[in-house]
């Protein structure tokens, strides 16, 4: 399967994700837009749970390589690296300097209409916990 069968928009479900602190908000509202193309991903993200917040987006265009690129929208990120690890499978480090701060396992489905994501992030704070994610696939 080439990754251009993951591009569309991926809506996060709640029911089946959490986090290992047990503050995952029951009513998460996140949306991911992947684009696969050219040995390349074009993510963007919007998460408007927090309706008191301005809607948090994260940007970035980068090679399936693992090289380092910039990643707009965040004050916590100031770059990106993603790497193909299978035909499914990709590692994303979210970092801020050279400190990891989300380290990221990312997996389709073979029908590619199920995303799941899990990994490890740190907070402002200085604190990590794990999650994991299952995404539906919307287009």
């Amino acid at each position: 399967m080439m990754s251009e069968a993951f591009n569309g928009v991926w809506v996060i479900e709640n029911a089946s994700s959490s986090w290992s602190d047990g503050n995952f908000p029951p009513d998460m509202r996140l949306k991911l837009w992947l684009t696969f193309r050219d040995g390349r991903l074009v993510y963007h993200s919007e998460n408007d749970t927090d309706k008191s917040q301005p809607v948090r987006t994260l940007d970035y265009d980068t090679p399936l390589t693992g090289e380092v690129s910039p990643l707009r929208g965040s004050t916590r990120f100031d770059s990106v690296r993603v790497r193909q690890i299978s035909e499914r499978e990709f590692e994303i480090l979210e970092m801020l300097g050279d400190d990891v701060i989300v380290a990221a396992y990312w997996r389709f489905s073979d029908d590619a209409k199920n995303l799941w994501r899990w990994g490890v992030g740190k907070s402002p704070e200085g604190r990590s916990r794990s999650y994991e994610e299952l995404f539906i696939r919307q287009d």
